[in-house]
């Protein structure tokens, strides 16, 4: 096929440079519609786009030739051909293949491609010529309406024969002939005869319907859309709350597909709806349930957790109305399945990953990804819209929690009890600097210059170097410290108390002839920086926990720029300063073969944290786990005809808006990047602030009609209720929401609970507009005995790692069964339920 191809391709381009416009655009015409699709099958293919602009040039000078040609009617291709230009529009013909190439064209190559220029420029002169309104409406009416059969119809269906003005012609300038001097490209006759009107040209054609709006598919309709459980689905393990997240990206930004779901006419979709609903459990849509003793039902992780499906059973459970308790019935209605939803956590360490963040937060995207080829660090740039938020050091000084996670040691001031503080006594060979309380570091206000990110603190950069003592002891050969601004304050080698076994040269740089003649030791190190260090000194550097105990020094106001700077997979894993060097401050450090320099690691510290503090929290941190759904669907949401009308045929990139409905105020978390955030105080605000995410304010005083394309909104009452939120934390945190005051546990109010529940749920199906996929999922399950091991096993680590304290006085005792009963919790508390439906 394909030399006959390029034959035809030669052909008509010969048959173009003689003048012999109607044999080369019959050939154009056959490799438009019989080659062109097969060999480019893409719409927007650039080859395609150069065609139909060849088609358009032929047209418009086939239509000045067929304004004076003489038709024969010796039955030859010529004849034929001169008879088919007869009965043809050229004008409006030419205009709608050019419609097509001017859409298709910017998918395929920017609007500096020369073939887009050229055929925009001659559809503006086609249609900014006079006498052919008409015309230009069916053209309009058909770019709107294309799968409209009448709309197709319209396009040049004037009475035959026709009359309408030779546009073309007079469009392309190129032509100079006689013949591009007629006044049509039809006539009322086929010969020139004096007419009744003085020879005048006359317009005829059929009237045309009004442009119609694009219909919401009918629910029983073929092209309706919807999502549906894939029975060829082989389900090796339970759906995860990443893959429920990945199916939102899929629908509006051309996430990664399902293979647990099928998923039709995705382009009709018109928003996602999706509700968050911590406390709602499996169990509970067991049909003989009673929820009277629904709360003595086993909880300790020794006996049967509440859930209905075994741990193998990853399949749906069809929802039927009259295997579903009365309560919860009307969720047969909205929805088909009943999803096993697994939540992310990390068993080992014995930790549950955040539902809500893990649902809000899109995976990064391969040009994010923060190594690009052969391993190079791709360096940092800002967001679009990114704005800097400069924010003191204070800021990011680590908290008193987060010492003993990390590995730090505690000083005194960081102990809470007043009695535990005052026996406080450092370890053998430790020494703590001369901070008595926290606030002995703060400044006055009035002290602190205005717009300055030190709030008045001395900020010292540390790092050091240490040579092996013994197996898996690493002792203190070489401290730096630098100030803000640079200088260097303090650089000395360091001579152990013990002889070095290692002297680890290929990292610390440290040899045997640069320590041999030293003389200064670990103990005139300590004296000389407790001199240095004061209340109001704070300690910045990579990993510091390494560094003091290798100082055997304990500070209280540390920031690390390694927690600072969190990890792409988050926690244990930490990233080195170099990475973090070469992608934030674009420079190479630890370049040389013979270790560290500890004064330049100091400065790297120091320039990473006055980065952070120019540019604001968020710089860095959102790195964690992604990018932040809300941002996601904004910059890259995928509209189609059916929802973003003829210009988004084919699919294309426009922003989805979003809105985030939750308890106490949306700004303070991932909803900050949502497109309306909706502040609630209870289940029923949270109703009420659904109903205007999706429909708009009355009057679009905030919310413009029509609402947001993605909700999501997460409701409370029940989570409070069942004993699910976390309180321990309402109390350390002044911006988190206390929950509100419910009798956890009562049978009474859980089914009442669950009553309003359904009935909120059923309002707000009411209220979606037709085309919304409707999802709902609990977040987890019963995370409380995981909440109880983690607290015993947080209190513990702290009596442990206190210095001084003896391990058979601790308070509280962690062994191996405390271990394995902490990973079975975990286990438990993964299991969550989701429902998946479209209104």
């Amino acid at each position: 096929m394909d030399p006959l191809v390029k034959v035809m391709v030669e052909a008509s381009i010969y048959f173009g440079e003689r003048g012999d416009f109607a044999y080369s655009l019959a050939l154009s015409c056959f490799l438009a519609l019989n080659s062109d699709p097969f060999r480019n099958p893409a719409p927007f293919s650039p080859q395609r786009i150069k065609g139909l602009l060849m088609i358009s040039k032929l047209l418009s000078h086939t239509g000045a030739e067929s304004a004076s040609a003489q038709p024969g009617n010796d039955g030859s291709v010529r004849s034929r051909l001169a008879q088919s230009l007869m009965r043809m529009d050229q004008a409006t013909m030419a205009q709608a293949i050019l419609r097509m190439a001017v859409h298709y064209g910017p998918l395929a190559h920017s609007e500096e491609w020369q073939v887009y220029r050229e055929a925009s420029q001659l559809l503006k002169d086609i249609e900014s010529l006079p006498g052919r309104e008409k015309e230009c409406a069916a053209i309009k009416f058909w770019v709107k309406e294309q799968n409209d059969l009448e709309a197709s119809n319209a396009i040049g269906n004037w009475d035959t024969p026709g009359t309408v003005k030779n546009t073309t012609a007079d469009a392309t300038t190129s032509t100079s002939t006689s013949a591009s001097e007629a006044t049509s490209l039809k006539r009322s006759k086929p010969h020139d005869e004096d007419e009744d009107d003085g020879g005048g040209w006359q317009t005829v054609g059929k009237k045309h319907r009004t442009r119609k709006h694009k219909k919401i598919p009918k629910t029983d309709s073929s092209n309706y859309p919807s999502i549906t459980f894939n029975y060829n689905a082989k389900l090796q393990s339970k759906v995860s709350l990443e893959q429920l997240r990945n199916l939102i990206l899929y629908i509006f930004a051309e996430g990664p597909g399902p293979s647990w779901v099928s998923i039709a006419h995705r382009p009709q979709f018109r928003k996602i709806v999706t509700l968050m609903i911590p406390g709602l459990e499996e169990a509970m849509f067991k049909q003989d349930i009673d929820f009277a003793t629904y709360a003595d039902q086993a909880r300790c992780v020794d006996e049967k957790p509440r859930v209905i499906t075994s741990p193998d059973d990853y399949y749906p459970r069809l929802l039927k109305k009259g295997e579903l308790p009365e309560v919860l019935q009307p969720f047969a209605d909205f929805f088909p399945h009943l999803w096993p939803i697994k939540t992310p956590a990390d068993e080992k360490r014995g930790q549950l990953r955040s539902p809500m963040g893990t649902m809000l937060t899109a995976p990064l995207e391969k040009s994010q990804e923060l190594r690009g080829p052969k391993g190079a660090v791709r360096q940092a740039n800002e967001p679009k819209g990114w704005k800097d938020q400069r924010t003191r050091i204070t800021e990011f000084l680590l908290m008193p929690e987060d010492f003993i996670p990390n590995g730090y040691v505690l000083h005194p001031a960081l102990i809470s009890d007043a009695e535990r503080r005052k026996e406080f006594k450092d370890q053998e060979g430790w020494v703590h600097t001369r901070v008595e309380n926290l606030e002995d570091g703060d400044v006055p206000e009035a002290e602190i210059e205005q717009g300055s990110i030190t709030a008045g603190r001395e900020i010292l950069g540390l790092d050091c170097e240490m040579c092996m003592t013994g197996e898996n002891e690493f002792s203190l050969t070489r401290i730096s410290l630098v100030n803000w601004d640079g200088t260097v304050v303090m650089d000395k080698l360091v001579k152990p108390d013990k002889p070095i076994t290692n002297y680890v040269t290929q990292w610390s740089g440290i040899t045997k002839e640069m320590i041999d003649p030293i003389t200064t030791t670990l103990k005139d190190i300590q004296s000389e920086l407790l001199e240095i260090l004061h209340p109001r000194t704070i300690l910045v550097g990579h990993s510091l926990d390494s560094d003091l105990k290798a100082m055997q020094m304990t500070h209280p106001f540390i920031v690390d720029t390694a927690i600072l700077f969190p990890h792409v997979r988050g926690p244990p894993l930490k990233n080195s300063l170099k990475f973090l060097t070469q992608r934030f401050l674009k420079r190479e450090i630890q370049k040389g073969v013979l270790g560290h320099n500890p004064t330049e690691d100091a400065k790297a510290c120091l320039d990473l944290v006055k980065q952070k503090c120019e540019k604001g929290k968020a710089w860095g941190a959102n790195e964690l786990q992604g990018e932040n759904l809300f941002r996601r669907l904004h910059q890259a949401g995928t509209a189609y005809r059916a929802n973003g009308g003829v210009e988004a045929t084919g699919g294309a990139k426009i922003g989805k808006s979003s809105a985030m409905v939750d308890w106490g105020d949306p700004m303070k978390g991932p909803g900050a990047a949502s497109t309306y955030a909706i502040g609630c105080k209870s289940d029923d605000e949270v109703v009420e602030g659904i109903f205007r995410a999706v429909k708009g304010d009355p009057a679009a005083e905030e919310i413009p009609f029509g609402g947001a394309d993605f909700v999501f909104a997460r409701f409370r009452e029940l989570e409070a209720l069942q004993g699910w939120w976390n309180r321990n934390r309402s109390g350390a945190d002044p911006d988190f929401l206390a929950p509100p005051d419910m009798d956890s546990g009562s049978s009474s109010d859980l089914k009442t609970c669950l009553e309003k529940l359904t009935a909120n749920l059923k309002k707000i199906h009411e209220a979606l507009p037709p085309c919304t996929a409707f999802i709902v999922f609990s977040g987890s399950g019963d995370p409380r005995e995981m909440a109880r091991l983690q607290a015993m096993h947080t209190q513990h680590k702290r009596e442990y790692n206190t210095p001084g304290s003896k391990w058979d006085e601790l308070s509280v005792k962690w062994t191996d069964t405390e271990d394995q009963a902490l990973k079975k919790a975990v286990q438990n508390a993964r299991n969550g339920i989701g429902f998946i439906g479209v209104k």
